[in-house]
């Protein structure tokens, strides 16, 4: 396990970079981990990393789908929010283990 500071903060993160301990989490660090990305999280963004975080911390298994079906953003607008990888980036950003559905 590796060590990385965000924000300030030293954070535990796995080999990919995601948090291991997701109650270390804040808006900064999420903030800091998408400017790597050359992303600028905007509100809509929290909200659904917000979303993201009550379903994964609740112990449901996260898929786009349910994120499209949400009611917090649709699929279209989702990868815009988080091109390339959205699932994977927004995982990442939220502070929860990558989903398995993720290589």
């Amino acid at each position: 396990m590796a060590e990385k500071t965000y924000a300030g903060v030293t954070v535990n993160v796995d080999d990919d970079g995601y948090m291991t301990d997701s109650s270390q989490w804040t808006k900064e660090i999420a903030a800091e981990m998408a400017k790597e990305d050359g992303l600028e999280l905007t509100d809509k963004h929290y909200d659904v990393l917000g979303f993201i975080r009550e379903k994964v911390l609740g112990g449901a298994t996260l898929t786009i789908r349910a994120i499209g079906k949400s009611g917090h953003t649709d699929i279209k607008s989702f990868y815009k929010l988080f091109p390339g990888a959205p699932l994977k980036k927004a995982t990442k950003f939220a502070g929860v283990a990558k989903p398995s559905s993720c290589v």
